[in-house]
This record gives structure tokens, C-alpha cells and sequence, in this order.
């Protein structure tokens, strides 16, 4: 745990006290063991009696990306029922004959493939979870694969269906048992969260329908009109856990992704393009790709950090959405986040 002249805890207190978030809980460490870890603030300004503990539950938004695709997406890949160059057209029958029919995984995984940039699920197809996924999967791509990289949850959603597809099974069951599990994450999970456990949430936004910040329930819209889980949004963690998972990207168990799709992963695969893009990583913000920091946000204000080379991560959670929606003071908290965790 983080002593009074702990740096991360001196940053991290800070911030909260200038309401950039109302709590934070942070781990660092290496292939081995956790160097700093700790928790600062409140789960809400409302009721300042209930501190951020560091097993605080957090809805982690598009970590998911990681801790469910990528991470499942490596374990397809590993075992041979994933070709990342193959058009999805070719092998996927619900994508054939469509826009997306000539796009590859590798195309998603870089967010190269041309896809809408919104996702705007309700919009556009309705509350039907199969009208959803069959609009999605049909919709015109803004331009030719491989053209441009641009950000966007419609790649993750897409990747978690082709998985259900490979596998007949959920998602929810397919991250459980092939990443959470076999890495001793027994904290993590789909919402919605149980009574018991959402009390050891951090609020997010207030929901107008509720009356109430939501707390144990999935802030994304797509991934709630969804059920809460999908390849977007919607896993719950804690600092403890995702740590977990960033040790065996260092050092690698048996039972889960190998450590050839950490680093085929770990490394750009844009080429000139720009941003530079690995397998669902990036290069941290403020680094090269030299560097080899990469990174993962989530719009909730959570992050996690990665370097091989230096043998170390970090994972910053924090609910900084319950009080604004604007990035730019948590980007500058991550910004020194990371040059205290990696040099």
C-alpha cells in the first residue's frame, strides 16, 4: 500500500481534491509484484463518509476492449481458428456479401477498417439486440480498408460477435472462461453488478430516468440497450485484478493469450499512418512508439499502460465522470501518471 511519500499518491490526492474526479484507486508494478498501489477520495461528493478504497469496483468503459477482446481475440488467434488476414467475408457467413465482407480482423483490431465512426445503436436499428448486430454488420463503410485509422466502438463490437460466432458461445462466458479465470481475476465481470457488490462501486454519471448516478450499471448507452455486456463496454473491475491481467502480458501463465499475441500485439501496424496503432493498443499519449509504452483509456476515466521494455505496467482507475465530462484535466493527471510509472 502507498505511504504518505508515495509520488502517485501525492498526484492522485491532489487531483481529487481539485475535483478533477471524486476518487481514484491506483496499482503499479512488474512481471512479479506490485510496486505502488492505493486509493484516494470519495465514490461521491454526496457522500463524503464513503472513501475509494483499492478494492473499489469500477465500470472500466472501453477497457473492456482489452480485458475481453483482445484478450479473447489473442486466444482464437493462438489456437488457429482466427486468421487476422482473412476477409471476413470469406469465413464469417453474417458478414458476407456485405460492406464489411472485404475488411480482415486485423483491419479491426487496427481501427483501419472503415467503419462508422458513431456507434448510435438505438438510432439507427432499433432496441432489438439481432436487429442491432444485422444493422451493424450491414452498414456502408466510410472508406476502403486499410485508408485511414479512426477510433471507433463499432471495431470491439464487431470482433466480440465474430468471436461469439467462432465459438457458440457469449461473450460474457467466453471472457470468464478463457482470460478472467485462468488469471485469478475473481473480481471482475459483466454488469449489471448484484446489490452487494454495487455498493462497492464508483458512481458514474447521473441518469436522468433513474434519478440517480448509475452505479453498478454500465454507463455506455449501446452496451446497456445491449444487456451490458458486448465487446464495447460494460466489465466492472478492480485495480488488483487488472494488474492481474497486465503481469501476464510481462509474464506470461499457462490457460490464457500467449505471449506471441502480447507482442505481436505490442508493436505498430499502421505503417505512415497516423495515429500509430497496434493490435487494440496504442502508444502511450506523450511517447514514442520507441518508447514502447502503450496504453488503453476508458471514457469513464480509467487507464492502463503497458512496456515490456521496461518491464512494467500500471493501471489508473478513476470515476471522473461523475463530475465532468471533460477530458482534459484527467489527460493531464495521466500524463504524469505515466512519467512517474515509466520514466
Amino acid at each position: 500500500m502507498a505511504h504518505r511519500s508515495d509520488p502517485f499518491e501525492r498526484l492522485l490526492g491532489e487531483a481529487a481534491r481539485a475535483g478533477t474526479y471524486p476518487g481514484a484507486a491506483w496499482a503499479v508494478g512488474d512481471a512479479r509484484t506490485t510496486l505502488s498501489s492505493g486509493a484516494v477520495g470519495v465514490l461521491d461528493p454526496e457522500r463524503p463518509g464513503e472513501p475509494t478504497l483499492p478494492d473499489t469496483l469500477f465500470d472500466v468503459a472501453s477497457l473492456t476492449k482489452i480485458l475481453v477482446v483482445w484478450a479473447v481475440t489473442g486466444t482464437l488467434v493462438d489456437a488457429g481458428k482466427l486468421d487476422l488476414t482473412a476477409p471476413l467475408g470469406s469465413y464469417w457467413p453474417e458478414a458476407a456479401g456485405r460492406p464489411l465482407a472485404g475488411a480482415t480482423a486485423h483491419h479491426l483490431l487496427t481501427h483501419t477498417a472503415g467503419l462508422p465512426l458513431r456507434a448510435n445503436l438505438r438510432h439507427l436499428y432499433g432496441s432489438d439486440p439481432q436487429d442491432v448486430r444485422d444493422g451493424v454488420l450491414a452498414e456502408p463503410l466510410r472508406h476502403r480498408p486499410g485508408e485511414a485509422v479512426a477510433y471507433t466502438d463499432r471495431a470491439a463490437l464487431i470482433l466480440g460477435y465474430l468471436a461469439e460466432h467462432l465459438t457458440r458461445q457469449p461473450l460474457r462466458r467466453l471472457a470468464a472462461d478463457r482470460i478472467w479465470t485462468p488469471l485469478g481475476m475473481a473480481e471482475t465481470r459483466y454488469g449489471p453488478l448484484p446489490a452487494g457488490l454495487g455498493e462497492r462501486c464508483a458512481p458514474t454519471e447521473y441518469d436522468e430516468e433513474g434519478g440517480a448516478p448509475l452505479r453498478g450499471t454500465v454507463h455506455d448507452f449501446s452496451t446497456r440497450l445491449l444487456g451490458g455486456a458486448c465487446g464495447i463496454a460494460g466489465v466492472f473491475t478492480t485495480t488488483a485484478d487488472v494488474g492481474r491481467f497486465l503481469r501476464h502480458l510481462l509474464l506470461p501463465e499457462p490457460g490464457a493469450f500467449s505471449a506471441g499475441w502480447t507482442a505481436a500485439s505490442l508493436r505498430v501496424h499502421t505503417g505512415p499512418l497516423v495515429p500509430p496503432r497496434g493490435l487494440f493498443w496504442h502508444p502511450a499519449p506523450g511517447t514514442e512508439p520507441a518508447d514502447d509504452v502503450w496504453a488503453h483509456f476508458g471514457f469513464t476515466g480509467t487507464a492502463l499502460w503497458v512496456s515490456p521494455a521496461r518491464g512494467r505496467w500500471a493501471v489508473l482507475l478513476t470515476n471522473r465522470l461523475r463530475l465532468t465530462r471533460d477530458p482534459g484535466p484527467l489527460a493531464r493527471v495521466r500524463d504524469v501518471f505515466r512519467t512517474l510509472a515509466f520514466g
